[in-house]
């Protein structure tokens, strides 16, 4: 069982989100705080594996309660939910070690699929040491974020997470233009990043065929 932290300065808000928690086998809510200071209290009560994590809060920015907790010691993980658009805000929660970074609104499905891919991360067998470059590449590759990962010269880590994102959220296959499109860069940008995905393992290609022409390459995440 995987015991959660709830953090959001809305009540209502909070509430949805620990009964969307709840309805996730394997996942338990342990507690809920709506400031800053509360999370750290709460972090030290009920010891959570994850706390779900606003940036928003009344008395201090979000990652400023990452510091907090691990300057303390705290080995919990974090995945930021928040309404936080600015790419600086996203780098950052990177840097900090969050698991995902999940934007306001989102439905219980985005954030199922989010908790069962950490748990299945956190259920993975570890190795004590790596023995290769090869085991070096997954082990990273189960990091959960592209930042972790060295990418081709020509490639920002910034773009790598909104196409992994676009990636992530959409429920079928993307085409290079679909991609594109959705993130706001170029098809042959997309293109660029979505096979990188694909030669690492992160996203799988299939083909569709149309009346005539070559075959469209279409993407789906697989983490």
């Amino acid at each position: 069982m995987i015991d959660v932290l709830v953090v959001d300065d809305d009540f209502m808000v909070a509430r949805i989100h620990r009964g969307f928690v709840e309805r996730i086998e394997g996942f338990r809510v342990v507690g809920t705080a709506s400031t800053g200071e509360q999370a750290i209290a709460a972090v030290d009560e009920f010891r959570p594996d994850l706390v779900l994590l606003d940036l928003y809060l009344p008395d201090m920015f979000g990652l400023d309660v990452v510091t907090r907790l691990r300057a303390a010691r705290h080995d919990c993980d974090v995945l930021v939910i928040s309404a936080a658009r600015e790419a600086e805000a996203v780098r950052r929660a990177v840097r900090y070690g969050a698991v995902n970074y999940l934007l306001k609104p989102f439905g219980f499905d985005e954030l199922r699929t989010r908790l069962e891919q950490y748990a299945a991360r956190r259920s993975a067998p570890r190795a004590t040491v790596v023995s290769d470059q090869a085991d070096v590449d997954r082990v990273l590759s189960r990091s959960g974020s592209v930042a972790s990962q060295a990418l081709p010269r020509g490639l920002s880590t910034e773009t790598a997470e909104l196409v992994e994102r676009a990636l992530r959220e959409h429920s079928g296959t993307l085409s290079a233009a679909e991609c594109a499109s959705r993130v706001g860069i170029s098809r042959v940008s997309a293109r660029r990043y979505l096979e990188h995905f694909s030669g690492t393992g992160r996203a799988e290609v299939s083909l569709r065929y149309g009346a005539a022409g070559r075959p469209e390459r279409r993407y789906c995440w697989v983490g």
